[in-house]
Order: structure tokens, then sequence, then C-alpha cells
């Protein structure tokens, strides 16, 4: 049965990235893959052609698809606009319209570019982490939220950080499963001595824990996990933390393989239905320029056949071909060594086609 896709370049480089993960997917295509594509619009696209960064028609579009593919969203532009109508809306929108709760983003050194991260070989050599962020919950989501005029006429800025136990069970269990298909080990990313509702996150991640006994859970506070990231990271198999949390980490745990320009990452619903996206944002400081770096989003294409089309086969070949590429020696600019030629964003998906076969 044919699967459908929706792609969204959306703002920035979107694009530019998004244009060579077609080109790796028409090239599955053209070899048997039995996938039909849609394209829509989010973010500050859709605002500028529809007035909304997720316009009605968008999201009809991505609940009958199978999968999404994101490039990215946002740009200095759209910032003086009122916040509902900002481009980040439309992926928050997404991922609340969708029910996508569980963000899988791996933190993957390949060994070609071990010389690109900023730490010592020996401390990242081999580093292969699953950060498991929940993505639906949080204080991103919260209410009561705001900005209100005090008595004194002072302005108060208010977030709410929110978790029902059901919120926290359900992400607890996603990387427990995870980690049964990895290393079997569950770092629990909280802040319980500060903030009760990490104290509950806690008590449910060993609760659920005990479902998987043949899984080592550990709990960690969230200032020394990110300490032990870049003292130790190879310490993590499955890291698992909420939503604000996880966005942090997952960031920081990104630049110790050596760009943010390599990771992908999956955003699951309870169905293993998800939305694919880089980890990094729309650079509009390099769009338009034919740099940037469309491995994250070439390697996204390669999670989205694994994790919700159950095309294990077709992702491997990905995930080999941008092996190959970087065997090769060739290297965008923001993983190119000092000194070192490096290629423009058309040219590096040009050859991971080539790379496919």
């Amino acid at each position: 049965m044919t699967k459908k896709i929706l792609v969204l370049p959306g703002d920035g480089i979107g694009p530019e990235i998004v244009a060579e993960a077609l080109k790796v997917l028409n090239r599955l295509i053209a070899t048997g893959l039995d996938v039909e594509l849609e394209h829509g619009l989010v973010g500050g696209a859709a605002y500028d052609a529809e007035g909304h960064p997720l316009p009605p028609k968008t999201l009809e579009q991505a609940r009958a698809a199978d999968a999404i593919l994101l490039g990215a969203v946002g740009g200095p532009q759209y910032e003086s606009l009122d916040r509902p109508l900002r481009p980040e809306q439309g992926l928050l929108g997404l991922r609340a319209g969708l029910n996508l709760f569980s963000n899988l983003r791996p933190a993957i050194l390949y060994p070609q570019l071990a010389e690109a991260s900023t730490l010592k070989r020996e401390v990242v050599s081999g580093l292969d982490i699953m950060i498991v962020r929940e993505l639906t919950g949080g204080i991103y989501f919260g209410q009561p939220r705001g900005v209100r005029t005090l008595e004194n006429g002072e302005k108060e800025g208010f977030n709410t950080l929110v978790y029902r136990e059901s919120e926290i069970e359900r992400i607890g269990r996603s990387a427990f499963e995870i980690a049964r298909k990895r290393n079997k080990r569950v770092c629990s990313v909280d802040k319980a001595n500060v903030l009760e509702v990490t104290e509950l996150w806690r008590q449910v991640m060993i609760r659920v824990g005990k479902d998987y006994p043949d899984v080592e859970l550990s709990h960690m506070y969230v200032d020394n996990a990110a300490m032990q990231l870049v003292r130790a990271p190879k310490q993590f198999d499955v890291m698992v933390t909420t939503n604000m949390f996880g966005d942090i980490l997952s960031d920081a745990a990104a630049m110790l393989t050596g760009s943010i320009g390599m990771l992908p990452s999956a955003s699951l619903d309870a169905a293993g239905k998800g939305m694919y996206e880089p980890i990094h944002g729309s650079a509009p400081d390099i769009a338009g320029r034919g740099v940037a770096n469309p491995l994250a989003t070439i390697l996204s294409v390669a999670m989205m056949l694994r994790y919700s089309l159950g095309l294990t086969e077709q992702a491997d070949r990905i995930e080999a071909a941008v092996g190959a590429v970087l065997d090769q020696g060739l290297r965008t600019a923001d993983i190119a060594a000092q000194g070192q030629a490096s290629v423009g964003t058309a040219e590096m998906g040009d050859a991971v086609v080539a790379a496919l076969g």
C-alpha cells in the first residue's frame, strides 16, 4: 500500500535542505520505494501565503499523511508578530495537533568527524546517545501563561510547568522500549530537589521502570546532566527528560558530534506516526547561500523510513550512503576542518544520491 509523506520545507534554509532530502527520496522512489509525496506550508512561509503559521489545510494534510518531513521554521522578519502568529507556533501546533509526544534526538559521532568535535577524540569517539524528550507538555504548553502588569505598574512574565502522571508514564515507556533495543540503560533527567513537578516525574519513572527489569534506570539532576554531557558523554545510553530540559540538553549533545547540522530527529505519536526534522533551526544568516549542511535532513528521512514506515533496509542504505560520502572526505563548511575545502548544499546532496547507487 502506498504511503503518503507530507513535505513541509518551511523557512530559512529549510527549502534548501529539504530539496536535497527529496533528491534522496526520489532516487529511492525510482528504485521501488512506494511512497507518494505531498507538499504543504508551515511557519513563516504559511504566514506569508495564508496569514497563519499553521493553516487548517496543512493540519488536515498532516493528519492524513503517514509521516511528515519538515525543514525548519522561523526568521527575524517575523519576530514583531503577535506570538500566536509567529512561525514557531506552527511547529508547536503540529506537535500538539498530532499528539507527537515522543521526541527522539540521537547524538551519534561519525568516526570520520571525530576531529570536528570541540572535545578530545578520546572523550567523544564512539558516542551514541538517544535523548528522548517529552514534546507536548511541560512549560512550553502549560497554562496559565503570559505577561501581566502588577499593582505598582511593573510587568511580570509567568509560565506554568505542568505534567500529569499519564504524560510522564507514556514518555517513560517510550524511553524504556527504545533502551531495550540498545544497551538497556535509561537515565531520567529531572530537578526533583527543587521542582515538585519533576519530583512526581521521578516517582513515575521508578514505577514504570519496574515493568522493565531488564533495563537499568538511573536518575540525574539536569544541571549535573549538562556537566556530565561534556565531561563523560559516553556514560549515557538513553536519556529521558522533560520538554524544556530535553530541548536544551539535546542541543548541547549535538555539539559533541561536531555540528548540529549532522543530527536528525523524530517526533512520534503512540502509533509510531511521526514528524521528522533536523534539530537545527532555520539559520537565516546563511539562507539562500547554498552552504547549509543537508545531512541532518537526509538522515531524518532515514529515521522516517525506519520508525514510521517500517522500511529498515532503505533507511540503512541512506545511512550507509552518508557514511560513504564522509569517507570520501566531502564536508560542508560546518564540519570542515580548519583549512579544509568545503562543498555546498547541493553538491553534498548529489554525493549522497550517487552513493546510494
